[in-house]
């Protein structure tokens, strides 16, 4: 199974980071978005409302998962 992870703080997502998932989702098996938590950073929306939008806007996908993610991608 080929997965791919596209991290970000999406805050707020964009048509180009919707267009990468897009491109992604047509290439990989899973994608896994991952909705980076920075607590030094005042965002413009909560996690949860980010998750809770690309989960909308990547619903045709059918292979994307949106999770929230704190800490180093490496881990």
């Amino acid at each position: 199974m080929r997965r791919a992870v596209c991290p970000g703080s999406f805050d707020p997502i964009t048509n180009g980071h919707l267009d990468i998932i897009a491109r992604a989702s047509r290439l990989y098996d899973e994608v896994y978005v991952a909705v980076m938590i920075n607590k030094s950073k005042k965002g413009l929306f909560e996690v949860e409302e980010r998750i809770d939008l690309i989960r909308g806007e990547t619903a045709d996908f059918g292979n994307v998962r949106v999770e929230a993610f704190h800490g180093l991608l490496v881990d």
